[in-house]
């Protein structure tokens, strides 16, 4: 009777989908940790100044994946794609921070947030800062498109019925601890040296070759190490958590950053500083020591996430079970940039294991259009100083050009810095077209809508406040005009404002 009913279940088993689960069978808990404007300068990736020892051993107990790319530079367009599994071009939510004004943004039919799926399946979901708030206070969303906070039962998953698995996240502030000022950057070397007992030392700081090594931004990139420091202290202090509650073994840890380092060409910019990022998943079911150099994209821990925990993926996702083991690893990743603040943009990139393709619809403009949210920081300001000052290199001063190349293209293997666009030379004239042909594909099979105009009513309140924030706070004339005229721009494209 007893081989009778094993080899029934076994047969129950093999019958079952990928990503099924056997009912009441013990379903593992997830536990993201988002980290803010972070690029993967952590010991396990190859850091030498620093040393990050959680997280590191987060990634000695599953696998680390080296070439992980998220599809957006920027917070909101990022999270609305890892939250949702799909490219933020295609549910319309590729403009940073868009539907804040009069029009809102709805998810096309049938695409649902994460935490909705998940709480179907019984889970306890949750989304926290660090340290967890007894007020129960939700942590950083930041999603573009409009969505029910029911969608969360809390911050913190010990609040869960006994033996309720949980879907949980919690994001960390990391880059954004060194704050933008000299001022900020100093009061996070202050606090690195009380809490590690020393503050990295900037004459260790090798900096990429395309910025100057001006005393403020040396200065900036040793606070941001520090700032790295302090996120994997505090990533010990979750596990910490885990262990003391009695659900280490049973959590699979997802470990992740929203997009690269907040910098001159990092965040907002298509260069791999401001899309390749760490990511780490450990936990049950996971082979430890693991590490991948396969091609991967950040939305795709949404599908890990549900196949993990016995959920069917659904099939409109975009996201891929990149743990299945029928997995084929990815040819190319993709990534796309559109209005961020009140500067228009249009970029799209492409990126195979050799080569990046950039293409910059609106070439005419600058690299470094007039933005607020950058052009107030210190290291910006040191930049365009050393420009004005003729202190810049060749490499350097390209991103102070008056316009850009159409394209960009860039030999990943001889040119990690990606500082040689070889777009122009005849001898990659057969990679050009191919990756234009990739890019090409995938934006008409990704149906990307950043080719449609924004309407201003998607952000026209708030931009009004936004500028008037700035004339209240004196910045110069020529700025403020350029914003309006950018706002003015998309009113244009919208058909409005004639």
């Amino acid at each position: 009777m007893f081989k009778r009913t094993l080899l029934v279940l076994i047969l129950v088993l093999f019958s079952l989908p990928p990503g099924s689960v056997v009912e009441g069978a013990e379903k593992p808990n997830i536990l993201w940790i988002i980290v803010d404007d972070m690029s993967a300068q952590f010991s396990s990736y190859g850091e030498e100044i620093i040393e990050t020892p959680n997280v590191d051993a987060l990634a000695g107990r599953g696998v680390q994946f080296n070439n992980a790319f998220v599809t957006a530079p920027v917070c909101s367009t990022c999270r609305s794609a890892f939250i949702t599994g799909m490219y933020q071009t295609t549910i319309g939510a590729h403009h940073h921070r868009s539907g804040r004004g009069t029009e809102k943004i709805i998810l096309p039919e049938g695409v649902r947030p994460l935490p909705e799926i998940f709480q179907e399946a019984g889970y306890y979901t949750t989304l926290a800062g660090w340290p967890i708030r007894a007020d129960e206070r939700l942590g950083k969303s930041d999603y573009n498109f409009e969505w029910d906070q029911r969608m969360y039962h809390g911050a913190d998953w010990a609040r869960r019925k006994d033996g309720q698995p949980f879907f949980a996240q919690i994001q960390l502030p990391g880059g954004k601890l060194r704050g933008g000022t000299q001022e900020s950057a100093e009061r996070m070397a202050a606090r690195a040296e009380k809490t590690f007992g020393n503050r990295t030392d900037i004459k260790q700081v090798s900096l990429p070759p395309y910025y100057p090594a001006t005393d403020v931004i040396l200065h900036d990139w040793a606070a941001y190490l520090d700032t790295v420091r302090e996120t994997d202290r505090v990533v010990g202090e979750i596990l910490a958590k885990l262990q003391e509650e009695g659900d280490f073994e049973n959590t699979i840890v997802v470990f992740m950053t929203d997009h690269g380092i907040s910098h001159i060409r990092g965040k907002q910019f298509m260069y791999d500083e401001g899309l390749h990022v760490p990511l780490v998943i450990a936990g049950p079911g996971v082979k430890e020591g693991q590490v991948r150099d396969d091609l991967v994209e950040h939305i795709d821990i949404a599908a890990v996430s549900l196949a993990s925990a016995g959920i069917k993926i659904p099939k409109y996702m975009q996201a891929q079970n990149i743990m299945s083991e029928v997995y084929r690893p990815r040819r190319a990743v993709y990534a796309a940039r559109d209005r961020c603040d009140e500067t228009v943009e249009h970029l799209r990139s492409v990126r195979t294991q050799d080569f990046k393709y950039i293409r910059n619809y609106l070439h005419q403009r600058p690299h470094l259009q007039p933005n607020a949210y950058k052009d107030g920081k210190s290291i910006m300001k040191s930049f365009r100083a050393a420009g004005a000052n003729g202190q810049l290199n060749q490499v350097q001063a390209y991103l102070l050009n008056a316009s850009r190349p159409e394209e960009e293209l860039y030999d990943l293997h001889n040119d990690p810095h990606e500082v040689n666009n070889l777009a122009d030379d005849p001898a990659y004239a057969g990679v050009l077209k191919q990756m234009r042909k990739l890019l090409s594909r995938w934006e008409t099979k990704s149906a990307d809508q950043g080719v449609a105009p924004e309407p201003a009513i998607m952000f026209d309140s708030d931009m009004k406040v936004y500028v008037d924030t700035l004339e209240a706070r004196r910045r110069p004339i020529e700025h403020i005009n350029t914003i309006k005229n950018n706002i003015e721009l998309m009113r244009k494209w919208a058909g409005e404002g004639k």
